[in-house]
């Protein structure tokens, strides 16, 4: 295939949706993968199938994995960039959320994207300057109040996005992710915890689909490893490298209240 292939994980609505729509308008050819199949395969026929392919995946379960990369690339012969955006949201106080429900979260957020860089390794080693794109948040610059479950899942894919950005160079694979504030989604339609009060929801799916697609293309040199959305996240990531530790811990503190 002479087009550009990227996969895309979360595919179904708000940032993979958005994002699959601007990476297809820029001619690149597109992955669309979710647990919800029908919605991926809706906007594969609207995208037109010499555009799109679209699959269930559950990005939890290293063999989906494993067989919907392989279908993937039979398709495309390539595999330009990997979006591992698949992720949920829940807000409550640490001791109010199910355990069931903070294993969930870290399930998807965290083990989905390493199980889909794990499975993509071989794909992307055969694909010149590819790379890995990990959808992170703000709320891994801090630990934020009543997100303590998913500012953990991003903290941790910030750090897996740097050490596989150092391992991996030698194959020419470029790790990073994207940062963004509050989405307008429906994952955080309902959240109404104080940090989203004060700050508000800003940014729209576009937007960070944007974001993505400029770091999906820029040059490997010039590739930020870390890529705040939104002048509220790049004020907040700039801050944290020269505010001392007690200062950024009581902010939060009363951002969260």
């Amino acid at each position: 295939m002479e087009k550009k292939a990227v996969f895309i994980t979360g595919a179904g609505a708000g940032i993979g949706r958005a994002t699959a729509l601007l990476f297809a308008q820029q001619g690149w050819f597109v992955g669309l993968y979710d647990r919800d199949e029908g919605a991926v395969q809706a906007l594969a026929a609207q995208l037109g199938h010499e555009n799109a392919i679209a699959g269930k995946l559950d990005v939890t379960e290293v063999e989906d994995w494993q067989n919907t990369l392989a279908m993937f690339f039979g398709h495309t012969g390539r595999l330009d960039v990997l979006i591992n955006n698949a992720g949920i949201l829940y807000s409550a106080r640490f001791e109010d959320l199910s355990i069931q429900k903070h294993k969930q979260l870290i399930d998807i957020n965290l083990l989905g994207a390493l199980n889909g860089c794990h499975s993509a390794l071989p794909y992307l080693r055969q694909s010149p300057t590819s790379r890995v794109i990990n959808m992170s948040s703000a709320s891994a610059m801090h630990g934020q109040v009543n997100l303590s479950s998913y500012s953990a899942s991003k903290f941790a894919i910030r750090g897996l996005t740097e050490a596989l950005d150092n391992e991996w160079r030698e194959y020419g694979i470029r790790v990073v992710d994207v940062m963004p504030l509050f989405v307008q989604t429906a994952m955080v339609a309902n959240v109404t915890i104080g940090s989203v009060s004060k700050l508000g929801v800003h940014l729209s799916p576009r937007d960070v689909a944007k974001a993505i697609l400029q770091v999906a293309t820029s040059h490997p040199l010039f590739t930020a490893l870390h890529n705040p959305v939104g002048l509220p996240s790049r004020l907040l990531y700039t801050a944290t490298g020269f505010t001392p530790d007690r200062l950024n811990h009581w902010f939060n503190h009363i951002l969260g209240k």
